[in-house]
């Protein structure tokens, strides 16, 4: 028999790893894929404007195919972390108004994150564990203890890249059930801003002016998202309250 450490055990290890990268590389193919073909310029606000009269023609003559479409296009272009999240979201509003275009995106959006969620950690946790060390065991730690309280801040925050927040969790080594249930519920207030951005587009195709996005991050919706954040965070200083109480006591 061979001896732990020996070479067989090596190549064992090195095919394991080759294994666990196979989905991250068709992820990467995939993304380079769709910016070879140019398919990036059609999440594009003059595409929107320059096509959307076809758009709308079409989901009046095909309103359930328009939402699966629309359901899975916007579910690729988050698991391929794709730009252009954001004009599908417009899209979804413009053709099925704010409420069905906001539900409807939530869980195309969720599902998209977690497809690329548990690729990467299946592909990437072990090696961040393996480089990160005593450090990396501490913060994956300390961000589990409260994973579903910093997931519902960093969705709700518009301050950092969608995709971004995707990976984080998944070399921390956060459960997937909570995951989902952050994700799906720290969206939901960003989706129905920018899908009701989307359901006024009419208006600003006929003035021929651009969709302000930058309005999520004006007081009366920024502040509301910053509440939500703190509201979120509260178990958190319970805990290290309550922590550092029975220390003292």
């Amino acid at each position: 028999m061979t001896p732990d450490g020996g070479p067989d055990s090596e190549k064992r290890a090195k095919k394991t790893s080759f294994k666990r990268l196979l989905p991250l590389a068709a992820v990467v193919v995939a993304i380079g894929a769709v910016f070879a073909l140019g398919l990036d310029d059609f999440l594009s606000f003059e595409t929107l404007k320059q096509h959307h009269q076809t758009v709308l023609d079409w989901y009046q003559a095909n309103r359930v195919l328009a939402v699966v479409c629309y359901f899975f296009v916007y579910a690729v272009v988050v698991a391929l972390s794709l730009p252009g999240a954001v004009w599908v979201s417009l899209v979804g509003g413009y053709l099925f108004g704010t409420v069905m275009a906001a539900t409807v995106t939530v869980f195309a959006a969720t599902l998209g994150a977690v497809c690329i969620f548990l690729i990467a950690r299946y592909a990437l946790a072990d090696f961040f564990r393996e480089k990160a060390g005593n450090a990396g065991r501490k913060m994956e730690k300390g961000f589990r203890e409260n994973a579903l309280s910093y997931l519902l801040v960093l969705r709700l925050v518009p301050l950092f890249p969608f995709w971004l927040v995707n990976l984080v969790p998944a070399l921390l080594g956060v459960p997937v059930r909570t995951f989902i249930i952050g994700t799906f519920f720290g969206i939901i207030p960003g989706t129905v801003v920018f899908c009701s951005i989307g359901n006024g587009l009419a208006m600003v195709f006929e003035k021929g002016e651009m969709p302000d996005l930058g309005i999520i991050f004006q007081p009366e919706i920024f502040g509301p998202l910053l509440a939500l954040s703190a509201l979120s965070l509260v178990p958190v200083v319970y805990k290290k309250f309550k922590a550092s109480k029975d220390e003292a006591g």
